[in-house]
């Protein structure tokens, strides 16, 4: 029998309203550039930018209702997100079958260290340092897609120490759900425990230690996270 040379780490996972059980986070898998207003806001053209992705780590989910401001930064961004688990997969999923696949869904952060992004940017490299940062998704609880029908609109907002940063509505994204999911799916074998950001309104902007978010989407309730 095999064993580990030392004790494996935990493994990342969101919990489940109204459940017991919890969601075990396999991949997390987030799209650029998905609401035009955004893609704008960022300096780019959304007519001719097809869909692209990175990811964060898995063990970035972050459920403690807490962000620690990361080191190596002064310019840490909130983007507010609807965030899609998946309790199936596949590869070459068509748009039509993509919905099936759909486990439920949450209200998420994606944190950035938008000073290092754009250093990166500047010099053609990968956006890990300021993507895949410790705590950096701060997530609410799914909700199971049986109790809130499949969702491509509603109202996505954030408001930072009592006023409004972000506020969108879901059917402005440029890729809905269905359509991320089976574009993903001809780049990788998506599975059981995939989760995806889609994307983030206009608005972002700074936040400090101290600052406290609340965002939330129509159907979802709110996340509240301090920063300290």
């Amino acid at each position: 029998m095999s064993e580990f040379c030392f004790a494996p780490a935990p493994q990342p996972m969101i919990s489940i309203s109204g459940s017991t059980h919890f969601f075990p986070v396999r991949r997390i898998y987030c799209i650029g550039r998905n609401y035009a207003d955004h893609a704008v806001e960022m300096g780019h053209d959304p007519k001719t930018s097809p869909p692209f992705f990175f990811q964060k780590n898995p063990n970035n989910i972050n459920e403690t209702g807490n962000f620690d401001y990361p080191a190596h930064s002064h310019d840490v961004h909130h983007e507010i997100e609807l965030i899609v688990a998946l309790h199936s997969g596949g590869s070459n999923i068509s748009v039509a079958d993509a919905h099936q696949h759909i486990f439920g869904y949450s209200v998420g952060l994606d944190m950035t260290r938008r000073d290092l992004q754009a250093e990166m940017k500047r010099l053609g490299r990968p956006w890990e340092v300021s993507k895949a940062v410790e705590g950096s998704a701060p997530t609410g609880p799914l909700h199971l897609v049986e109790d809130t029908g499949f969702i491509d609109s509603g109202k996505i907002e954030i408001a930072v120490n009592g006023q409004k940063k972000q506020e969108s509505n879901l059917e402005m994204m440029i890729w809905n759900v269905s359509e991320q999911i089976a574009t993903l799916s001809e780049y990788y074998e998506l599975s059981a425990g995939d989760i995806i950001m889609t994307g983030t309104p206009s608005g972002v902007g700074p936040v400090q230690k101290g600052d406290v978010m609340i965002g939330s989407i129509e159907g979802l309730g709110e996340l509240k996270v301090s920063v300290s």
